[in-house]
């Protein structure tokens, strides 16, 4: 992979030493990191209860489960991208068990290219998901500001008799005058509204 400045966390589940071994050589350190391993799918569930992966790749069938079901609750439960790798002449039927929960189905035997290939769509998709979180988060923190604010403009508006207008604007030429953001004066009238005397 082209050098990148982000590397992602990869859960590998899988009960054969050998495909562990194989996909070692498939997930560099400077792209993967670090790279955890599971033997069951009881070990991979308690892996994701300890920690957050960026993907997650299991090779089926498991000693305790098929490796669908594991597939698709990592997908329920979470943003991690999963890679199911399952016998060729299984794919069709499990494709379309998994599909709609977001589960890449790879079937096997696969060329490194193949693998690769998919990994680097996964870290695509995972990379689209995290800009959404980004975009969520942003969302939500200007909720919880806007909130933060109108119970200041309350506290305003109990405390010294005044319009909503008139609270609002005491909360813009405070945030002004002091070069605080609104989230911060409203922190500070909310401690101490009757500290905000009534701006003409």
């Amino acid at each position: 992979m082209i050098f990148q400045e982000r590397t992602y966390s990869v859960l590998l589940v899988s009960a054969s030493e050998k495909f562990r071994t194989a996909m070692q050589a498939l997930l560099p350190m400077t792209d993967y990191y670090p790279v955890v391993f599971a033997g069951s799918t009881g070990e991979a569930r308690r892996r994701f209860s300890e920690a957050f992966y960026d993907l997650a790749v299991i090779l089926s069938p498991l000693p305790d489960e098929f490796g669908s079901r594991l597939a698709m609750d990592i997908c329920r439960s979470s943003d991690t991208g999963v890679l199911l790798m399952v016998k060729k002449e299984l794919y069709d039927d499990v494709y379309a068990k998994v599909m709609d929960q977001g589960v890449m189905v790879l079937p096997v035997p696969a060329s490194t290219q193949m693998i690769s290939q998919s990994l680097r769509m996964l870290c695509a998709s995972r990379e689209r998901l995290r800009r959404m979180e980004e975009k969520q988060a942003t969302v939500e923190e200007k909720i919880a500001e806007i909130r933060l604010v109108n119970r200041a403009k309350w506290a305003l508006i109990e405390q010294l008799h005044i319009t909503e207008a008139e609270a609002h604007r005491i909360v813009e030429k405070t945030a002004m005058d002091l070069r605080l953001s609104r989230r911060e004066v409203a922190d500070r009238i909310l401690k101490d509204p009757e500290g905000f005397s009534k701006i003409s």
